[in-house]
């Protein structure tokens, strides 16, 4: 790695971890490889809102150095920030804050640039918008009425100029936008005349598919058999989908063709952003996956996180499950909860003839966190999370949709029942008295015989492995790019933790052509994801350890795996090589007006 290499990332999860890229981030500081090549890395992101205190604008670990909304300057670069809140008309909050893996202790303190646009001098952002428009084609008067995509646009002129003030506009910088919320400041940084930036797209997903994959009925079978056929036919996106350009997120993913390099999370991600248009033909594109945890227990340690889940299961629903069954996710359409109740109804069938029970512990919500004295109150007035009601401080309106599913479920079952957790955190504090009070967020990941994650589209989905490390059987949807990860490390060879169901395996049915395959509905769906689901459950059946000495093996079997499939692994073999290929990238003769004015 070149000397003095800073990298700068762009993204909205600058703070606090909402997401997914926020547990990105959280893999890469902490990760001894990342913090042994990287010199210094730099946090870049809007300030979101300027209310609460000064010891809140970076979150529990962060320490605040300046800031002008709260009058605080205790950095030398603070005349440097004033010049520039003085020509654009923002605010900037500058700091470090503190990333920690508590299982190994490896600690790191990015630093981290906040500025707030909320004013900013319109002048210098037509002047932007126009600039990016004459050398991107980036159209932005159609989306400016839309604070998610106006807010980036604003963050980028103000953003460069702070690099620079603060000393890393080098040419071994490398600006790395998370998503389409950084690409205005990479394209910012490519216009800049005065430093030679290098910059790259991280694409945790393609937004344009993301899209197209939810709204349609057919989902993920429609879509990847589509795919498939538009590459041989060498067909894009608008072609067999119409213009996308309506779609805020799809002018900025589609402008990652000017990086200097595109790091894919998936597999897929590699097809999805060629099918964006012809220009991705030749893009730099690599595969850079993500990790996942990896930390041996006994089996000793596993029944004991399990045997709180039972307890806690006793405390609930008056039984002791023989089996555990998990899923922590964000409550949106593109995880695919149904897809659990379907598999879960053939387990049952079979629960029933050999007389094992079961409980699935669904983690899932779409609003903020619950005050404990709320789940306090609804766990005794009418036994949450067992039973729910519609309305704060219980269930959201989608919450409530999938709340029917749940309920439909569970009269139907005998043998497995689900409880949803409709909550933010897995402790007594967060989810009521009945719960041990011993209870941690790991007991779930450590005490889970089966982790589900049969998204319809999953880029690549560290949260269906995280119980991999701990024995867990982890089922996760054909869709999702770790699959190609595990395929890496495992040559394509079947091993015991992990299930593939596959949803997009068109079976006997012939299609002629895309015309046809876009005719996929949610029939035709339904179809396969009932023959697929019956499949999927055998596995878990004839998977599922039975005694301690298959557990003992499943551990073993699955900490292997995690193991070179790790935040070390994934950041040696796949980031940093990418990241030297961006580094040594020699610049064209300078392709923008603004180099070609400076030159």
């Amino acid at each position: 790695m070149a000397n003095e290499v800073t990298v700068v990332h762009v993204t909205h999860e600058t703070v606090g971890k909402i997401g997914g890229i926020g547990a990105v981030l959280q893999g890469l500081f902490t990760c001894s490889c990342y913090l042994e090549a990287i010199d210094r890395s730099i946090l870049v992101g809007p300030l979101f809102t300027t209310e609460g205190s000064v010891t809140e604008r970076l979150g529990n670990d962060g320490e605040v150095l300046y800031s002008s909304v709260d009058g605080l300057v205790n950095t030398g670069y603070g005349p440097a920030f004033r010049k520039i809140e003085s020509f654009y008309n923002v605010g900037i909050v500058y700091g470090r804050r503190t990333f920690t893996d508590k299982q190994t202790g490896i600690t790191s303190s990015p630093e981290v640039l906040l500025i707030d646009v909320t004013h900013m001098d319109k002048g210098v952002v037509n002047e932007f918008k126009k600039c990016l428009f004459e050398e991107f084609g980036i159209r932005s008067h159609l989306h400016e009425n839309l604070w998610e995509y106006e807010q980036y646009i604003r963050l980028a002129p103000p953003a460069v100029a702070a690099l620079k003030a603060i000393r890393a506009a080098k040419d071994s910088t490398v600006i790395i936008s998370h998503e389409f919320m950084g690409m205005p400041t990479a394209l910012a940084a490519i216009l800049e005349p005065t430093c030679d930036f290098k910059t790259a797209f991280y694409a945790h997903e393609v937004a344009t598919v993301r899209r197209i994959v939810e709204e349609h009925p057919g989902h993920d079978t429609m879509f990847y058999n589509v795919i498939n056929r538009a590459g041989q036919q060498m067909l894009h996106v608008s072609d067999v989908f119409g213009d996308q350009g309506s779609y805020f997120k799809h002018c900025l993913v589609e402008a990652s063709k000017y990086c200097d390099s595109i790091f894919a999370v998936g597999d897929y991600v590699v097809d999805e952003l060629r099918f964006l248009g012809p220009e991705f033909k030749t893009a730099s594109i690599d595969i850079v996956y993500n990790g996942v945890p990896a930390y041996k227990i006994s089996a000793a340690e596993k029944l004991s996180s399990k045997e709180k889940l039972r307890l806690y299961c006793e405390n609930l629903l008056g039984y002791k499950p023989d089996f555990v069954f998990t899923h922590v996710t964000r409550l949106v359409q593109s995880k695919g909860l149904w897809r659990d109740l379907r598999v879960l109804e053939h387990i049952e069938q079979q629960f029933r003839t050999q007389g094992k029970t079961g409980v699935l512990f669904l983690l899932s919500t779409e609003v903020t966190q619950r005050r404990s004295a709320d789940i306090y109150n609804m766990e005794s007035a009418y036994n949450w999370p067992v039973a729910h009601r519609e309305g704060w401080p219980d269930l959201s309106g989608g919450e409530a949709n999938f709340y029917t599913a749940v309920q439909a479920f569970n009269a139907r079952s005998r043998n497995i029942k689900i409880v949803f957790f409709n909550q933010f955190g897995f402790s007594a504090d967060y989810c009521g008295r009945k719960m041990p009070k011993d209870m941690e967020f790991m007991d779930i990941r450590r005490g889970s015989d089966v982790e589900f994650g049969q998204s319809i589209y999953e880029p690549f989905g560290i949260a269906q492995l995280e119980s991999l490390t701990f024995g867990g059987i982890c089922v996760v949807g054909s869709a999702c790019g770790c699959i190609g990860f595990v395929r890496d490390m495992t040559a394509d060879e079947n091993v015991k933790n992990v299930i593939i169901a596959n949803y997009t395996n068109l079976g006997t049915r012939s299609y002629d052509d895309i015309e046809d395959m876009l005719q996929i509905d949610r029939s035709v769906r339904d179809q396969i994801e009932k023959t697929e689901s019956e499949k999927v459950a055998m596995q878990i059946c004839l998977r599922l350890a039975k005694n301690e000495s298959e557990i003992e093996n499943i551990i073993q079997v699955g900490y292997d795996l995690a193991k070179n499939m790790s935040w070390g692994v994934a950041v040696k073999n796949y980031l940093l090589p990418s990241l030297q290929k961006v580094l040594h990238k020699q610049h064209r003769s300078i392709y923008t007006k603004a180099n070609r004015q400076a030159g």
